[in-house]
């Protein structure tokens, strides 16, 4: 591992507890503390902690912001009332997917509207440049990167706010999901939000960086009598795959549009343009070539990112991410393969290393929490 490595402010702690660091999209960041399954399992019963300060984060103020974003976004941001959460996308003109984002509208203690775009740690030049690059001339428009001052905390699970809550000077089980806002956490101004990407329910903290160390600290001294523990990206991974959300660089690239992955509801064609409309009004008129879909395998062995999925001897498509399911307990895997091939109970097979393995196509997403 290199010196140039961005590293978070939680960077040290990690080290300090037995962090396995990696290199992930230029930062350093922990893969696991112990085991995998361990930490997978923790989130879905008590809580799991993720740094999750790579994210990019982008604050967008002035009067043209809202009709701005409205222009970028696949998903409507004109009448977003403050404290919405959307999660939406930014397509090229072609309608190949950018990055996949958050959006958020808030007011700040001075009631002033402003938005923020949560983007991949990986695309985070790409789309402050993208940004850049399509504001007009007099537009009203200011891009502000807010990423290194800023630190992004998960907290996710079936306990998770009540670890958060002690912290915190509003109530935060009054938010509803994709909801969020400006209050006081540990004495600090953050932004909460009811988002996450585990499939569980729980919130995430923005706040100073100063402070980063203090609120994780808390929040795993409130946690871990019960069960709480920090979580790698190892376990976020398969966490996230269980719940069948897409990974940019995966489900998700330039080559790839929303309609064949499968998040036609972040798509708002009617009665509004924005950059890549036409290209996705024709692919949802014509049906996609390929489509997202899940499979269930039926060996021990796990298929891999790239692996050839077939039909009838025939290759069809591929694996885009694939992994032994904790929670079920079996090998899962998403893809992309014809549409006429994605029906749930179409039997298939993936060549393994040389060796087929036979899978069926379940229904999105493999995990969902009960209610």
């Amino acid at each position: 591992m290199t010196g140039s490595l961005l590293r978070t402010p939680l960077a040290d702690w990690h080290s300090a507890h037995g962090g396995r660091m990696v290199d992930f999209a230029g930062w350093s960041m922990p893969v696991q503390y112990g085991s995998i399954v361990a930490e997978h399992q923790a989130t879905r019963q008590a809580a799991g902690l993720f740094d999750v300060s790579h994210m990019g984060r982008l604050r967008l103020t002035g009067s043209g912001a809202e009709a701005f974003l409205d222009r970028m976004l696949t998903r409507q941001v004109a009448g977003m009332a403050p404290g919405k959460i959307r999660y939406s996308l930014v397509c090229n003109e072609d309608g190949g997917i950018l990055d996949d984002v958050l959006v958020y509208c808030l007011q700040s203690r001075g009631r002033v509207d402003y938005y923020l775009l949560v983007v991949n740690a990986s695309n985070r030049d790409k789309i402050y440049h993208w940004l850049l690059k399509n504001r007009k001339t007099g537009e009203e428009v200011n891009i502000a990167d807010s990423t290194i001052e800023t630190a992004m905390i998960a907290v996710q699970g079936p306990k998770a706010i009540g670890f958060v809550q002690p912290l915190a000077t509003a109530d935060i089980s009054a938010l509803t999901y994709y909801t969020g806002g400006e209050m006081n956490v540990c004495g600090a101004a953050a932004i909460v939000s009811r988002t996450g990407y585990t499939g569980e329910d729980g919130c995430e903290l923005i706040v100073p960086s100063e402070i980063a160390a203090t609120v994780w600290k808390q929040v795993l001294a409130h946690g871990q009598p019960s069960g709480a523990m920090a979580v790698g990206l190892g376990a976020r991974d398969t966490l996230r795959l269980e719940a069948a959300m897409p990974l940019y660089g995966h489900e998700l690239s330039e080559q790839i549009n929303p309609i064949q992955a499968g998040l036609s509801f972040a798509v708002n064609l009617e009665d509004r343009d924005f950059i890549g409309r036409n290209a996705l009004a024709a692919v949802k008129q014509n049906s996609p070539t390929q489509v997202r879909v899940g499979l269930e395998l039926s060996g021990k062995r796990s298929a891999r990112e790239h692996y050839r999925v077939f039909a009838g001897g025939e290759p069809i498509g591929e694996i885009t991410s694939g992994t032994f399911s904790p929670t079920l307990q079996k090998p899962i895997a998403m893809a992309y393969v014809p549409p006429q091939h994605s029906a749930a109970g179409t039997e298939l097979t993936i060549d393994i290393r040389g060796t087929t393995e036979h899978a069926r196509i379940v229904s999105l997403p493999f995990y969902k929490r009960a209610s």
